[in-house]
């Protein structure tokens, strides 16, 4: 069963799927940590929107890919009375680029931010979860990781390890009830999308439609719950037919 509370904490939360996250959690009871790096009026503004709809939040202001900084802020906030028994490694970046063309710093900012951010966060919070014998890890990978996508080497390379790191870290920690499960979502309507690149993308997907972040977000508060008690090392797709 779920401990009688636990927090929540969302990376890169102060806009598109990470801010959806947060909001559904909130919505579902858990207290809920943002996680941004550098956008405070984007990151008040989530906080104000769920504080007055009678939510619990509090923000967490640290780059994921600098791992002094992540490891300070995650002991600060392990000294809280509410334990974090739920962490959504959403952090992400994408710098789009011909492999032959992609820039070493494209390549190590993508890449470092999805594989140095899960495990600079995710590392701290596992013995924890483990001690209390309940814990739910969800990253959000994405389509990419899966079928690899032209001009996302990097970004493809990223979410693919995340995907590996989701299944052995899975298999370590399963009998002691803490579910580790990546989300991998298609093409969602976000700021990270162009229009015109989202207009192409259509065309390719069977529902002939742009999945939205509150829908990513219902699944990721399902993986949350005690209603997946029994899903771990699983890649859950969220992309309207297209894979």
């Amino acid at each position: 069963m779920i401990p009688q509370e636990v927090a929540a904490l969302i990376t890169g939360a102060s806009r598109g799927i990470g801010e959806a996250v947060a909001r559904r959690l909130a919505q579902v009871g858990h207290p809920v940590i943002i996680n941004y790096r550098s956008n405070d009026a984007a990151a008040q503004g989530v906080k104000h929107d769920i504080e007055s709809a009678g939510g619990q939040v509090s923000l967490a202001k640290f780059d994921v890919a600098d791992a002094e900084a992540a490891r300070q802020a995650v002991e600060r906030l392990l000294e809280a009375a509410t334990p974090i028994g739920i962490v959504v490694n959403n952090a992400g970046v994408a710098e789009d680029a011909l492999f032959p063309v992609l820039k070493q710093e494209s390549w190590q900012r993508v890449t470092r931010t999805t594989l140095d951010g899960f495990f600079n966060v995710t590392q701290p919070l596992v013995m924890p979860m483990v001690s209390r014998r309940w814990g739910r890890i969800i990253n959000i990978s994405s389509i990419s990781g899966l079928v690899g996508n032209r001009g996302q080497v990097n970004y493809s390379a990223a979410k693919a390890g995340l995907i590996g790191a989701t299944r052995s870290l899975a298999s370590e920690v399963a009998k002691r009830n803490v579910t580790v499960n990546a989300v991998a979502p298609g093409p969602i309507a976000t700021d990270m999308l162009s229009p015109e690149r989202a207009a192409e993308i259509v065309k390719l997907v069977p529902m002939r439609r742009l999945g939205t972040a509150d829908e990513v977000a219902h699944l990721v508060a399902f993986l949350a719950s005690e209603e997946a008690a029994y899903i771990t090392g699983q890649v859950i797709g969220i992309n309207g037919g297209l894979l």
